[in-house]
């Protein structure tokens, strides 16, 4: 992915590819009452030496690591030993070194922070995992993604979380305060007229990215996923494990991808859940993820219409409408709440675009809707946003994501500021998705002026030497929609497609068997399936 959930749907006019993906790490099933959203997470054999079996790593409260001592000048990072503390309910947190960047050892260092659930079972190494974004944490993820993941993965593997470098409890990317976060991310442009129309936006942007630079420093420069990938085989080594076993999300794909380019000769078993096409230019992800929402979208309007409440009147065609025109009206007139706060065209997207994850809840999403067309309020749409936004009741933000997501993104990949392709863009997105798209132009104005430029690609897109690799595509996935997951399974050489036909983002933990089982026993037992494999 050029660019980055982040974690979840695609921030309004603006991320550098023009989405954000992942999943987000809050679990639970999605009910009316207490509207907490469901978690999404999204023949052959590979040969036992793929992933050695260290049956004495997970003793006492160290990490006995590999042995390696990794690139010239890193030999002290890869020979460090993680202490493991107790950290509740069987967890065990830890946190390692790494190096400020990977171009000089002398530079300085970071910290990683780790959380772990020892295997049950028989013990074959560690399951590395991410959920997204950039930006979304795995320590906060591990807990709830313990209670997806089958149990023969839970017997054989100690499970980890981590955050990447810039993310949540490992050092942060730090920007904004939380009342400058708030305003920025409830922003709401005109359509440009003219350049001072594209300079205005451009501004907003630029305070979001001259307060980064100001309040991170030097690792501003050093969150690409190239390093984070760098960071994956660091772990790899000092967790004692020779290969990579790993179950990577959404954007968790890219990463896992890129760690394949990077190292496939340490390639063990890769899952790529709900994948992202890495071939693929920022302008044509931004355009395909926004046909990918609208059609989830019309999913649930085709579904909300066939049952017995449903506030979109009409046929399928007349419920995009609606939605549209509510979206309008909440950039003419915000929705009020209950609270002082007002529901603006932007807060009322990403209370829609969240809910499109995962059709558990769409209940939740017709809730909203009804509450915004025919009662004119916008409380249960505020609640989503703030949910998108992991934004506290009282204006405060959980988590750095929507920090992470920008600074990663602007070092992988940017689009073009010329306004004549912007404009064009937009054009082409308002035509292929005439619900959603207009949401996703203009992204190219997020990293215009970013204080550090795009990370020069260093790593193989085709994992030459890798061993196989399974890619998971959902059909009709929103944030990275299926032609992606069969791009990256045909640009990986050791690629294998598993498809499941289904709504939602991603499919493992919130499918089927058929899916479970095959990741199951690929992890486990090293069992390739079927190429072409669909669910």
């Amino acid at each position: 992915m050029k660019g980055g959930p982040g974690r979840v749907p695609a921030p309004v006019a603006g991320s550098p590819s023009g989405y954000r993906v992942g999943v987000k790490p809050r679990s639970a099933a999605l009910c009316a009452t207490s509207l907490a959203l469901a978690l999404v997470l999204g023949a052959c054999s590979v040969p036992p030496k793929q992933q050695t079996p260290t049956d004495d790593v997970a003793t006492g409260g160290t990490s006995q690591g590999t042995g390696e001592s990794g690139p010239e000048g890193f030999e002290d990072f890869y020979g460090q030993t993680l202490a493991w503390e107790d950290c509740g309910a069987g967890w065990e947190c830890s946190t390692a070194r790494a190096p400020l960047t990977w171009d000089d050892p002398d530079a300085g260092e970071i910290e990683l922070a780790l959380k772990r659930l020892p295997a049950t079972g028989d013990r074959i190494g560690s399951l590395l995992t991410n959920p997204g974004g950039p930006g979304a944490s795995g320590v906060d993820f591990i807990g709830d993604a313990a209670q997806m993941i089958g149990d023969p993965v839970k017997a054989a593997y100690d499970l980890v979380g981590f955050d990447p470098r810039g993310v949540g409890s490992s050092t942060p990317v730090v920007c904004l305060d939380d009342a400058a976060k708030d305003e920025a991310l409830s922003t709401e442009y005109d359509v440009p007229d003219g350049e001072a129309g594209l300079e205005e936006r451009r501004a907003g942007y630029r305070e979001w990215a001259d307060a980064c630079a100001e309040n991170t420093g030097a690792l501003l420069a050093s969150v690409d996923t190239q390093s984070a990938a760098r960071d994956m085989d660091l772990l790899r080594a000092v967790l004692g494990d020779e290969t990579l076993a790993y179950l990577g999300y959404s954007y968790g794909t890219q990463l896992g991808a890129t760690y394949a380019g990077l190292f496939p000769d340490r390639v063990g078993r890769l899952v790529l859940d709900g994948a992202i096409d890495v071939t693929l230019s920022a302008e044509e992800t931004s355009e395909q993820q926004a046909v990918g929402f609208e059609n989830a979208l019309r999913a649930y309007v085709e579904d909300c219409q066939a049952g017995g409440s449903c506030p979109l009147r009409g046929d399928a065609d007349a419920g995009m409408s609606q939605i549209r025109d509510l979206l309008d009206r909440a950039k003419e007139n915000p929705l009020p709440t209950d609270s002082d706060r007002r529901v603006t065209q932007t807060l009322a997207f990403y209370g829609i675009a969240v809910t499109l994850y995962n059709d558990l809840s769409w209940p939740v999403l017709t809730q909203a809707l009804t509450e915004a067309i025919d009662e004119g309020t916008g409380n249960t749409l505020l609640y989503l946003a703030d949910f998108y936004n992991d934004r506290n009741a009282d204006g405060s933000f959980a988590t750095n994501s929507a920090e992470a997501f920008r600074a990663v993104g602007c070092l992988d990949g940017r689009q073009d500021t010329d306004p004549q392709t912007m404009e064009a863009q937009r054009e082409r997105l308002e035509t292929e998705a005439p619900t959603m798209g207009s949401f996703f132009a203009y992204g190219a104005l997020t990293c215009a002026d970013w204080p550090h430029p795009v990370v020069e690609q260093e790593f193989d897109v085709n994992g030459a030497g890798a061993a196989p690799i399974v890619v998971i595509g959902t059909t009709n996935d929103p944030a990275t929609p299926y032609v992606w997951a069969q791009g990256l399974a045909k640009t990986l050489d050791s690629g294998v497609l598993v498809t499941w036909e289904g709504e939602g983002h991603t499919a493992y933990g919130r499918s089927n068997a058929c899916v479970s089982d095959a990741v199951d026993a690929y992890l486990v037992e090293g069992t390739v399936p079927e190429d072409g494999l669909t669910c």
